[in-house]
């Protein structure tokens, strides 16, 4: 069982490389929020007709709603995070502060799902801490002052970590589709609160490949929420290191950008 949950979790994380580099791709003339918006409501759609082909119903039905509500508003407010900092930091670097999050979530299932964490589980915490403080280019060290774009992956990884600590909680009560399909709605709902502010109309070539970051999204957290309910978040959270070495070959292939000493070190 926690071997399936281990496969789940790197296809997901490769599946989150896709996605994010398509949405960095889009930020160049789009807002991250309008992009972020596509992403939660052509995942949604993939999602309600997925289950409807295959259940002849939508699993609605959840035994704690405001928990599914705040998980996945905590995952809109995620990803515009990160979405903005794809717009104006490389991807790898992105990725590599947004790492505190395995270090926080392990914490946090310590502490919170009271899970129990080994002694060499708290050293990778320690050294993974480390690492993010260097990619973070601390000025005393580098005499560099990085752009702002750098803090708002902390603040993905704050909130990613307290995500993942609900999903393994919500996976105890819920079905793993109630949890999906309430994911999509609720992100779809809340960031189309944002759009008579920024959205500008895509063209046809644009909406299809906003749907296909929709679809990555769907599939990729699909598989997030059967690994947390197949292993424990302090044995799944470590594995998300292995999406720097996609996210590093990504921005080197696909936008040029690469990875100067400090994020490699990090």
């Amino acid at each position: 069982m926690a071997l399936r949950g281990v496969l789940f979790q790197l296809l997901a994380l490769l599946l989150f490389v896709a996605m994010d580099t398509s949405i960095k791709a889009m930020t160049a003339g789009f807002a991250p929020a309008q992009v972020i918006w596509a992403r939660f409501l052509f995942s949604f759609l993939a999602v309600a007709l997925f289950f409807r082909l295959w259940m002849g119903r939508l699993p609605w039905r959840s035994r704690a709603p405001g928990l599914q509500a705040l998980r996945s508003l905590i995952l809109l407010g995620c990803s515009l995070l990160f979405a903005t900092a794809l717009s104006r930091i490389p991807l790898a670097d992105a990725t590599a502060v947004g790492f505190a999050s395995p270090l926080l979530t392990i914490a946090l299932a310590a502490l919170v799902l009271r899970e129990r964490v080994g002694p060499r589980r708290w050293l990778g915490v320690g050294i993974g801490f480390l690492g993010v403080m260097v990619a973070l280019r601390p000025p005393f060290l580098t005499g560099f002052v990085p752009d702002w774009g750098y803090l708002l992956p902390l603040g993905t990884a704050f909130g990613f970590a307290w995500y993942q600590i609900l999903t393994r909680r919500l996976a105890a009560l819920d079905d793993a589709r109630v949890t999906i399909l309430h994911t999509g709605l609720a992100g779809t709902l809340g960031a189309s609160l944002l759009m008579p502010l920024v959205f500008v109309p895509p063209t046809p070539g644009q909406w299809l490949f906003l749907a296909g970051i929709g679809l990555l999204g769907a599939v990729g957290h699909g598989l997030l929420v059967l690994a947390y309910a197949r292993a424990p978040a302090s044995l799944l959270a470590p594995l998300t290191y292995s999406q720097l070495i996609w996210a590093t070959l990504a921005g080197v292939l696909v936008f040029g950008e690469n990875p100067d000493g400090w994020t490699l070190l990090g």
